[in-house]
């Protein structure tokens, strides 16, 4: 292996290793003794809390601001998409030419999204007023990720860089806002478990899901 692909390999230990850590400290503080008694299933909650309950329909602010909710779901799209392509690019994996060009233009329109949601934030003066240097250098770190990786797909001669970018991207995912990669998935973990053993997520009253 090349020395960025070591790179990468330290920063995803170091970051699985503050992940577990994050989590091992929630698991630790979030339980508490609920002497209510069960109405619903814990288990129904939380599938819905990972489904029916992410419905822009079901949230406020998002179902207020579709098209900034639009560019925000795009562009966590293409983090995923993104880190699919760093591991085929990790492992040297080979896939036509037509494929690899495809997903640089597809990276291109969803970093434009995040862009988009960067100027935003710069030009809204109440979302500026909100906001801190965390703000943009997340958003900046993450529009920079996936412009390498389609640079990478379309001149291998960036797959190098790339795998720098993912490294410093992986080590700030645990300092800063984005953090909340780690954090999302145990809240919705326990919202569904507290509300569905309530009977309020996950149960059907009348044919429509509880909300």
């Amino acid at each position: 292996m090349s020395i960025p692909h070591w790179i990468l390999l330290a920063c995803f230990g170091a970051f699985v290793g503050a992940s577990l850590f994050i989590c091992a400290q929630i698991a630790a503080s979030a339980r508490t003794f609920d002497p209510s008694k069960p109405r619903g299933s814990s288990w129904a909650g939380v599938v819905y809390s990972f489904t029916g309950a992410m419905s822009p329909l079901k949230k406020e602010s998002a179902r207020r601001h579709m098209p900034t909710y639009l560019l925000g779901l795009i562009f966590h799209g293409g983090v995923f998409f993104a880190f699919a392509w760093l591991v085929a690019l990790f492992f040297d994996a080979r896939a036509p030419f037509i494929w690899t060009k495809i997903s640089a233009w597809v990276l291109g329109a969803t970093a434009l999204c995040g862009a988009a949601l960067l100027v935003k934030r710069i030009v809204k003066a109440d979302l500026r007023d909100l906001s801190c240097p965390d703000d943009y250098f997340s958003n900046g770190l993450v529009v920079g990720f996936q412009v390498m990786t389609a640079a990478a797909l379309v001149e291998p001669g960036f797959t190098g860089a790339l795998f720098i970018c993912a490294g410093a991207l992986f080590l700030y995912i645990p300092l800063g806002k984005l953090r909340h990669a780690i954090y999302f998935p145990m809240t919705r973990i326990y919202l569904g478990e507290f509300f569905g053993k309530r009977g309020v997520w996950g149960a059907k009253r009348g044919g429509q899901w509880e909300v």
